[in-house]
């Protein structure tokens, strides 16, 4: 997917880039990406490579003296004859680079509302992939709305030394890292998520979305080598509550460069059902020695989800004595008797404010597997479709995963019908899981069936 898709940028946003790895290649392919109908404003608040600005065909030195009234009315000329304009301070010649601009300056230009977008580059790591923070930086304007600390992977396994580590000793110091040693995926993750790492300077009103860059490796790698390792730092990282979601790519694949995004999702179980064809409790009901209700608990579980909330309703005591040992968190649907619908809205009220997919589980079908589930949410990372559901032999079946975007959609939803009017109605923008075995159509409605 593209950058812009990734963090999922509107009109009006203000992206900063910090960290190292390649924040400047970061901002040009973001840029490129917005429509050509918007006004795009790219600008520095350190310093870049005088070589650095041929990137942009459209540039405009700003002096310091300068009122911002009369830079306002410059820029306007240069937006007359191009949707991009790259802003830049006076030229530093003994360092073959140009200065950047005050943050105040972001800030203000922000404000006047003629920019469909900024695109900041708010740190300088001297062309290392990895770093920390020294006390004066990151510049990040106040205004930023997205900040993107970026990482270059090929730091991990690397010494935590100068000539791979911009300020190794603050690294060493804020991690407790020994000095040369190899830098580990823990030493990085707890300098992404750091107050005084990754997360410095963050305005408080800003998503916060690290990149995990040169995921291909070297020349002689095969593609994706560093995956494996990006997706677990990706996990770590993602321990911060104030992390939003972490991208996975390769910058300078301009057709697509992000891999994966990575954001949390939980799996939501409806278990709430009176089980009026089934004579008895359904989820109680045993499969394989387990009631359903436990199968389904583990199953969500064992699978790649960040939280896992069971909807209960009819015949909660014994349902709840059964999960008093699982770490999950179990809510009453008191209204369970109108219908699926009622349990998903319930669930959906529970999720925490940072969970942006869920994954809806009906108890009663066992053959349900956390691969399949895995399946779900890898085709959701590499897409961030807003509506991710498995296939067999063509045929629709279940869990599904909805995007937050269909959040206010499925609220609307009223009786025993579940998310089966979003989905017809959202069809040509899911994504559908192709998978082996028929055990995502096989629900239990009868005891006759659990033999079947």
């Amino acid at each position: 997917m593209k950058i812009a898709q990734a963090i999922q940028i509107t009109q009006g946003d203000v992206v900063a880039f910090v960290g190292g790895g390649g924040k400047t290649s970061a901002m040009f392919q973001l840029a490129r990406e917005l429509p050509s109908a918007w006004r795009v404003l790219v600008t520095t608040t350190t310093r870049i490579f005088v070589a650095q600005i041929k990137q942009t065909s459209t540039w405009l030195t700003h002096n310091s003296e300068e009122a911002f009234p009369d830079l306002l009315t410059r820029l306007e000329k240069r937006f007359a004859i191009s949707s991009q304009v790259l802003l830049i301070g006076h030229a530093d010649q003994t360092a073959n680079k140009t200065c950047g601009i005050e943050p105040s300056l972001v800030d203000w230009l922000s404000a006047t509302g003629r920019f469909d977008a900024i695109i900041v580059e708010a740190d300088g790591a001297r062309m290392r992939p990895f770093k920390t923070p020294a006390s004066y930086e990151p510049v990040i304007p106040t205004c930023a709305t997205i900040v993107m600390p970026v990482i270059g992977l090929d730091v991990i396994g690397q010494p935590l030394h100068p000539d791979h580590v911009h300020r190794a000793e603050l690294v060493s110091q804020l991690t407790e890292t020994p000095f040369n040693e190899p830098v580990s995926i823990q030493t990085v993750a707890q300098v992404l998520s750091h107050a005084q790492g990754g997360l410095k300077n963050v305005p408080h009103q800003a998503k916060v979305i690290p990149l995990l860059n040169k995921v291909d490796g070297e020349s002689d790698e095969p593609t994706t080598a560093r995956l494996p390792v990006a997706r677990q730092l990706a996990r770590e990282v993602l321990q911060a509550q104030r992390i939003s979601a972490v991208a996975i790519g390769q910058v300078r694949q301009a057709n697509q460069p992000i891999l994966e995004c990575h954001a949390r999702i939980a799996a939501v179980i409806l278990a709430a059902g009176g089980s009026s064809r089934f004579d008895s409790p359904k989820q109680l009901a045993l499969w394989q020695g387990q009631s359903l209700l436990e199968r389904a608990v583990e199953t969500a579980l064992a699978a790649s989800v960040d939280a896992v909330i069971v909807v209960l309703g009819a015949e909660t005591m014994q349902s709840e004595q059964l999960l008093s040992d699982y770490p999950v968190q179990v809510v009453i649907n008191h209204g369970w008797a109108k219908g699926q619908s009622s349990s998903m809205q319930v669930g959906l009220t529970t999720l925490p404010k940072n969970i942006n997919g869920v994954l809806f589980m009906l108890v009663d079908l066992p053959s349900v597997t956390p691969s399949i589930i895995d399946q779900l949410v890898t085709r959701y990372r590499q897409t961030l479709a807003p509506i991710v559901w498995p296939e067999f032999k063509g045929q629709r079946g279940n869990p599904v995963l909805f995007d937050r975007a269909m959040f206010a959609k499925l609220h609307t939803i009223q009786g025993d019908q579940g998310g089966r009017a979003i989905i017809s109605t959202h069809q040509h923008v899911a994504e559908r899981v192709a998978v082996s075995h028929d055990g995502i159509l096989r629900d239990i409605d009868y005891p006759e069936d659990l033999e079947t």
